[in-house]
């Protein structure tokens, strides 16, 4: 099983960006915990970041065709990317969204996800857990 986990803009700041919301973890940090994780589960984990809206949109289209699913932290285009949820509604794999915070908790404009509608399932307010609960959804699909 081949699981993409494609991250949205500001991810690659974490470990320096507002560490008492997102945690000290460098984005490297999680996807060692999820390389680890496959490994040891016989699977396998592809990683895209991107800052850029379209990149976003290429790597759920090329995932779509590459891999049995997606775990998607789409950043702040979950409440504003119709592009983004364009992309995954158009492709046939289940797609998990993921967010390190709890995004009910936090500002009135956070509480709304766009993709949500079209996402399997979202898991949020874990940390870096929020990832690995999504692994392992996946590994379970088996």
């Amino acid at each position: 099983m081949k699981i993409s986990v494609i991250n949205g803009p500001n991810l690659n700041m974490l470990g320096q960006r507002e560490p008492g919301i997102y945690g000290n973890q460098t984005l490297k940090d999680i996807e060692k915990q999820l390389q680890l994780f496959a490994l040891e589960n016989s699977m396998e984990v592809v990683f895209f970041q991107s800052n850029i809206e379209g990149e976003l949109v290429d790597a759920i289209q090329q995932a779509g065709y590459d891999c049995n699913g997606i775990i998607i932290n789409a950043g702040a285009y979950t409440h504003t990317s119709v592009a983004v949820r364009d992309a995954i509604a158009a492709i046939t794999i289940p797609v998990l969204e993921v967010h390190l915070s709890n995004p009910h908790t936090r500002e009135a404009f956070r509480h709304t996800s766009i993709i949500a509608d079209v996402c399997r399932g979202t898991i949020a307010g874990f940390g870096s857990e929020s990832y690995m609960l999504a692994l392992f959804w996946f590994k379970r699909q088996k």
